[in-house]
C-alpha cells in the first residue's frame, strides 16, 4: 500500500470509530495545533524543531474549521508526512488550501487524500459497523466523525 508509513502503529488506533488522528500524529512525533494557517488555508505540515513533537514536525489546522474538517486536515497532513516529507524538508512546510491543494501535483494531493481516507475510514472498520446494522450514510459519517461527502466518496456512492 504505502511504503514504510507506520501501518501497524496506525492500525493500532483503528479499533473503534472515530479514529483518533491527533493521537496518531503524536505517536509519530508530530504536534497538532489549532490556529490561523492563513487566508483560505485548511492546514499546514511544517518543520518545527522548537514546539514540534519528537519528530520535529507540527501540523497547524484552521481553528475556524468544523470538527470533521479539522480531522480530515490532520489525516491529510499525516499523509504528507509519510508520502511527501522530502518536499517538506526542501521547503520547510507544505500548506494546503481549503480544497487540499498545496502547489504539489494533483497526483500527490490525491495520494494524500487517499491515505487520509485510509486513516480515518479504514474499510475493515466500516465493514464492522455495517455488520452491526449501521447502513445510513449520515449515521456512518457521524460514527466516523467525517463529512457525509467524505463517507460517500469512501463508499463509492453516487
Amino acid at each position: 500500500m504505502y511504503v514504510d508509513w507506520g501501518e501497524d502503529t496506525i492500525r493500532s488506533f483503528q479499533t473503534a470509530a472515530p479514529v483518533d488522528v491527533v493521537e496518531i500524529a503524536r505517536a509519530f512525533g508530530i504536534q497538532v495545533w489549532e490556529g490561523d494557517p492563513g487566508p483560505g488555508m485548511a492546514g499546514k505540515l511544517f518543520r518545527d524543531p522548537i514546539n514540534g513533537g519528537d519528530a520535529g514536525y507540527s501540523i497547524l489546522v484552521n481553528a475556524a474549521d468544523s470538527y470533521v474538517r479539522k480531522r480530515f486536515t490532520v489525516a491529510h497532513e499525516i499523509a504528507h508526512f509519510f508520502l511527501h516529507r522530502d518536499r517538506v524538508e526542501a521547503k520547510g512546510y507544505i500548506s494546503d488550501d481549503v480544497w487540499y491543494r498545496s502547489g504539489m501535483s494533483t497526483r500527490e494531493e490525491a495520494e494524500a487524500n487517499r491515505m487520509a481516507a485510509d486513516i480515518l475510514m479504514p474499510r475493515p472498520l466500516i465493514a464492522h459497523y455495517r455488520r452491526q446494522g449501521i447502513q445510513d450514510l449520515n449515521q456512518l459519517a457521524e460514527t466516523f466523525a467525517v463529512s457525509r461527502q467524505a463517507m460517500e466518496i469512501r463508499l463509492g456512492v453516487d
